[in-house]
């Protein structure tokens, strides 16, 4: 894991994160609180069970396990620009075999919802554009529409491959694979309320938390902002 060598690691003192890390840190930490078994994050022994039992890991440019050792260089910046989270196919295969109970996958999601919040995202590799394609399909038709799913993603990142892939959506279209017009489900309707009362559910917590400060990086964030006891 070539860290020392990458630009946001340069010019920094042992301890000590930019002004614009602390603030990754502080709303990724409030993403753990939100995980129930979030903080068990400090118990990883890097061991690399996580990393061998990914069936993308190979795709990765930093596997599980050196994502909680970015974390822990206080690089916060440097996880969220990279490809792993991203490349995670959500099989939970690395959280149910962490022998620490490490939410790895949940970990995940959060990394994802910060880099989305903050817009920070890899260079050349527009996954997330994808992503958030697919969830406003869902949302407005209940299902996945994936002729429009591609045109908004292509349109969005590479135009000319929408071009160039005319000739095989033509084909599909003739061989009624894929459909010209969306299909909305008849329950559309209740999906969404369901989704809307979803959203204004509180996670239940066990924790509390300290003000976090500038000093907390690596486990010192995790024991230092997060105290596990009930309320």
């Amino acid at each position: 894991m070539a860290v020392r060598n990458h630009p946001l690691a340069e010019d920094r003192r042992p301890g000590m994160v930019t002004r614009k890390e602390s603030e990754l840190r502080a709303e990724f930490l409030k993403q753990v609180l939100d995980i129930p078994g979030g903080e068990k994050i400090n118990r990883c022994i890097q061991c690399g069970t996580c990393s061998a039992s990914c069936p993308v890991s190979y795709a990765m440019d930093y596997q599980p396990r050196e994502l909680i050792g970015l974390f822990r260089a206080g690089l916060i910046e440097h996880i969220l620009r990279s490809r792993t989270i991203w490349i995670c196919a959500s099989c939970y295969q690395c959280s149910s075999r962490c022998p620490m109970g490490i939410k790895v996958t949940d970990l995940m999601y959060a990394l994802k919802r910060l880099a989305m919040d903050q817009k920070i995202y890899p260079d050349k590799f527009p996954v997330h554009v994808l992503s958030r394609k697919f969830v406003d399909n869902v949302n407005r038709f209940g299902r996945n529409f994936e002729i429009g799913l591609m045109m908004q993603f292509y349109l969005k990142t590479d135009p000319v491959r929408l071009v160039r892939m005319a000739p095989l959506g033509l084909r599909m279209m003739k061989l009624g694979r894929i459909s010209l017009m969306p299909k909305r489900i008849k329950a559309i309707e209740d999906i969404r309320r369901i989704i809307a009362k979803a959203e204004t559910f509180v996670l239940p917590r066990e924790t509390r938390r300290k003000e976090y400060t500038e000093g907390m990086i690596g486990y010192r964030a995790v024991d230092g902002g997060i105290i596990t006891e009930k309320p």
